[in-house]
């Protein structure tokens, strides 16, 4: 009985969020239309209770609970806590989107914090079962939420691509699972690694099974050559949709990495690290080049993304604690990056109209002088130009790499990032060069306004004092 209740214990967040995302969905049943803002602040009291369990549950030591499939260490804690972060975030750009739409409804809120649950899972997880369970919650809450907005064939036709595609490369997950179920006869994470590590990494279904869980990891980072799905779920999801699915889950990605890759299969290391640098380095080139001939924004934004888990993987493939950090570094600030600008998009649009081009952010300084510095300090970072993080983030995986040998990856990188730094700076181009072509003013919100500051500043306040953060990083993954 003892047991039970320590379990029940350690996973008191995702009890708590869970028993809140039922309670919220009765609870919007009664709640008229005209007072539904009541659900969506029920929904970030929900988060910050789940930030606040996170936190006091956790007592400096890794736990592990319910018979082994659910473990609660520093990586999970601080993950989880971006996460909720991120999260927040998402839902306070979306709010005027969705009421403007018609689309402000209880049901987008309760996606997404299963969504956020499933996440949760995907971090603390510490078999495949619980991996796997965690992903299939995430994805499918996803699925549903690009189909949200009914009525639009776009979003439609992007849900469609992506379920088909989601389907197929959780089967490869699934299908690598099985192969190490059948060469280990384990689930265990920690027993997958004992195994390995007696075999000496000479276990050759284990490496049969490893890259077809590396294209399931790929898929759900969209790394080349399993991208085909980001840019047009990007661009055909609705814009609060997007900003959802190229935030937060690239966190519960990179640790669904750490625990497949760097944990169960860390004595395969030398086998997954060339998988890795193929991804990454296919990554930084067609993201990099593609994006700069792009006119749409989300899908300019969604190639970005693809260039950004390059550098995700290069710090990954060191397989060193120093890289791992690095990553997780990486990862925690892009979401943050991608957050504020899809949440940027968000606040320039209205009723009847959001920006789809590049164009659309022309004057933008004249219209609006805060916002365009906001935006100035998000592109600058996603460029990787000093003193903002994403300079500091880039360095820290390509020093990491160099450090392991792999200076012609580092330089390789370096190179790609100068590339990729035309298409950040034409956005700033033209916000301060240009005329505005739209000439009303923007409609949006204090609060939003206030969060969008918050966000933009913390770029750069990160890329000056980068230091606690990645203290807080290397800390997590020493396991």
């Amino acid at each position: 009985m003892e047991s039970i209740w320590n379990d029940l214990y350690l996973a008191l967040p995702e009890l708590y969020l869970l028993g809140m995302v039922c309670f919220i969905l009765v609870f919007d049943l009664f709640v008229p239309a005209a007072r539904r803002d009541l659900t969506y602040w029920l929904v970030q009291l929900t988060l910050a209770g789940a930030l606040v369990l996170t936190i006091w549950v956790y007592d400096g030591s890794r736990s592990i609970g319910f018979h082994g499939h659910y473990v609660v260490d520093a990586m999970a804690v601080l993950l989880k806590c971006a996460i909720y972060v991120v999260a927040a975030a998402v839902f306070l750009y979306s709010r005027p989107y969705l009421k403007d739409r018609g689309m402000f409804r209880g049901e987008y809120f309760v996606l997404g914090l299963c969504g956020v649950l499933g996440m949760m899972i995907m971090v603390s997880a510490h078999t495949f079962v619980s991996m796997f369970l965690g992903l299939e919650l995430l994805a499918l809450s996803q699925y549903a939420m690009v189909a949200f907005f009914r009525d639009s064939l776009a979003a439609s036709e992007a849900a469609m691509k992506y379920f088909v595609l989601g389907a197929l490369a959780s089967g490869m997950l699934l299908y690598g699972m099985s192969i190490l179920y059948g060469s280990v006869g384990s689930l265990d994470i920690a027993t997958v690694a004992s195994h390995l590590s007696r075999e000496g990494g000479r276990d050759a279904f284990a490496v049969f099974g490893l890259v077809f869980m590396v294209v399931g990891i790929a898929f759900k980072f969209g790394a080349v050559p399993f991208h085909m799905w980001v840019p047009d779920v990007y661009d055909g999801a609705p814009t609060s949709v997007t900003l959802y699915i190229g935030s937060a889950p690239k966190i519960a990605a990179f640790a669904m990495l750490m625990r497949l890759l760097a944990e169960s299969l860390g004595p395969l290391s030398a086998d997954w690290a060339q998988l890795l640098a193929v991804l990454l380095v296919l990554s930084m080139a067609v993201g990099n080049l593609i994006a700069i001939a792009q006119r749409r924004i989300k899908r300019m934004l969604a190639y970005s993304t693809i260039s950004h888990v390059g550098f995700l993987l290069l710090g990954a493939m060191t397989g060193t604690e120093e890289g791992f950090a690095a990553a997780m570094f990486y990862a925690i600030v892009y979401a943050l990056m991608s957050a504020g600008a899809f949440g940027m998009l968000l606040l320039l649009s209205r009723q009847g109209y959001e920006p789809e081009r590049i164009d659309d952010f022309k004057g933008l300084n004249e219209r609006h002088p805060w916002l365009a510095f906001m935006m100035l300090l998000l592109m600058f970072s996603m460029a990787g130009v000093p003193p903002t993080v994403g300079f500091y983030a880039k360095l820290a995986v390509i020093q990491a790499a160099i450090n392991v040998g792999e200076v012609w990856i580092g330089v390789y990188a370096v190179v790609l990032s100068v590339i990729g730094a035309f298409y950040y700076l034409r956005v700033v181009k033209f916000m301060y060069f240009d005329k505005p072509e739209e000439t009303l003013p923007v409609q949006a919100g204090w609060d939003a306004q206030l969060a969008m500051g918050v966000n933009g500043l913390a770029m750069l306040a990160l890329g000056i004092f980068p230091g606690g953060l990645m203290t807080l990083c290397l800390h997590a993954v020493g396991y």
